[in-house]
């Protein structure tokens, strides 16, 4: 039996690509003998958004720890064998919370690493929100697969995370925000680089291959797909 994959949320947007990733993909990782409507039990749980932001205004990384704890309890009590969370940013918490999880978990960001070192890509620009290209949630993961990441400049960044928070967590799409993003990108490729990591589960709302500068990193979709090798191997 395919194990069941915990989802523990954060944003909507990037949560529900996420499951539906697992839910259309699964069949493929399923095998024969299963029809094509076939995919690993999911369980999901989130706390309120605003939680997480208001940990995040604070830089309470215990805090954001806490309510990852409290879905992944609740995943466990559930059935779940493993969990996965399709958000990039509350990621920087991930350190506290593995000593103390119930369950194990894959790493968003080692996932994409493996998969940009598996391409080929040297030096990858990193896009998310202004806490998680703060951070070294990806410089962590991308240096120790070998690979450089490289982060928008700061102004840059102030205007992605309004961008992501103002519009794409609430399912906004502006053609204007999305020339915005394009243009960021095609800096990242000026600077060297050549892939970008969609550090923001939302980004794949609006970017992909055929509109951007560089090779796309979709992180939503390759946790999906890393998860559902990990149910089914």
């Amino acid at each position: 039996m395919p194990l069941h994959i915990g989802v523990v949320g954060c944003s909507a947007e990037g949560a529900a690509l996420c499951y539906r990733t697992l839910c259309v993909e699964g069949a493929a990782h399923m095998g024969d003998g299963h029809g094509p409507h076939a995919h690993p039990e999911v369980s999901m749980h989130t706390h309120s958004l605003a939680d997480y932001v208001t940990c995040l205004e604070h830089g309470d990384m215990e805090g954001v720890a806490q309510l990852m704890l409290s879905s992944a309890r609740k995943l466990a009590a559930a059935g779940a064998d493993f969990l996965v969370c399709p958000d990039n940013t509350i990621h920087q918490a991930l350190h506290l919370v593995l000593p103390r999880s119930p369950l194990p978990w894959l790493h968003i960001a080692e996932v994409v690493a493996a998969h940009a070192a598996s391409r080929g890509f040297r030096q990858v620009g990193v896009l998310g929100t202004r806490w998680l290209v703060d951070s070294e949630v990806y410089p962590r993961a991308l240096e120790a697969a070998g690979l450089t990441a490289v982060r928008p400049a700061p102004a840059e960044r102030a205007e992605l995370g309004r961008l992501i928070m103002d519009e794409l967590v609430r399912g906004v799409v502006r053609p204007e925000s999305t020339a915005a993003l394009q243009r960021m990108i095609e800096g990242l490729k000026a600077r060297g680089c050549d892939a970008v990591a969609l550090g923001c589960t939302e980004l794949p709302l609006v970017l992909n291959d055929a509109n951007s500068a560089l090779p796309t990193l979709d992180s939503t979709r390759l946790l999906a797909r890393a998860a559902l090798r990990r149910a089914t191997a």
